[in-house]
């Protein structure tokens, strides 16, 4: 079983993300948590039962990883591009057998790596140089490892996830890997000279939209 975790928005500084959303969808996303083997943070907004929206940022009081951070953080490009607003960024699928799920994908996700924070423990693919597979379209995979998952311990917001699309100068090898993932109709891919993703999300103040 896969289906869609969660969106990643990225924010130049993580108050800027929270900022950025709050005046787009009228509710705040609150606080999460710290990544200390990515040296980020982030906070969350629940999207419905299992689903949710992740502000992440770079932490500016952790200290820089050895390694690169995950979801292209260190680009200087995207960065820059964060300094004008927040951008949807990528996206991750939960799955029960993130290994199977890894060898079924003709997109390389990268390793599997397990992770901790607080009471959370999970395991998901992290390529070794911090890229977004399929420049973002294709999702990161995770393996929650506990029963709670994050979406229950978030307040209910009135927000949800109303619609999802991206488009890619190929699409079709981009539908291929979702459809072997078992995603093909969570994501439609279509086909524009730009790599691009968009969420649209019901709020108390209609239907707004989050895009790379």
């Amino acid at each position: 079983m896969t289906t869609i975790d969660h969106l990643v928005l990225a924010a130049a500084t993580l108050a800027d993300g929270i900022d950025y959303v709050a005046s787009l969808t009228g509710v705040a996303p609150q606080p999460g948590g710290r990544h200390v083997a990515m040296g980020t943070h982030n906070a969350l907004l629940r999207l419905g039962e299992c689903v949710y929206l992740e502000i992440i940022a770079i932490d500016p009081q952790a200290a820089k990883p050895g390694h690169a951070r995950w979801f292209e953080l260190d680009r200087v490009a995207l960065q820059s591009d964060l300094t004008e607003r927040p951008r949807l960024i990528h996206w991750v699928a939960r799955t029960d057998d993130i290994e199977l799920a890894c060898s079924r994908c003709p997109v390389a996700l990268g390793a599997v790596q397990p992770m901790a924070r607080g009471d959370y423990r999970w395991r998901i693919t992290i390529p070794v140089d911090g890229s977004l597979p399929a420049r973002g379209l294709v999702p990161t995979l995770i393996q929650w490892d506990v029963a709670t998952h994050p979406a229950d311990k978030l307040p209910a917001s009135k927000v949800a996830l109303r619609g999802f699309a991206g488009t890619h100068p190929e699409p079709a090898p981009i539908r291929a890997a979702l459809k072997a993932l078992g995603l093909g109709d969570t994501l439609a891919v279509t086909y524009d000279r730009e790599t691009r993703l968009a969420a649209m999300l019901g709020t108390p103040r209609g239907i707004v939209t989050l895009s790379s």
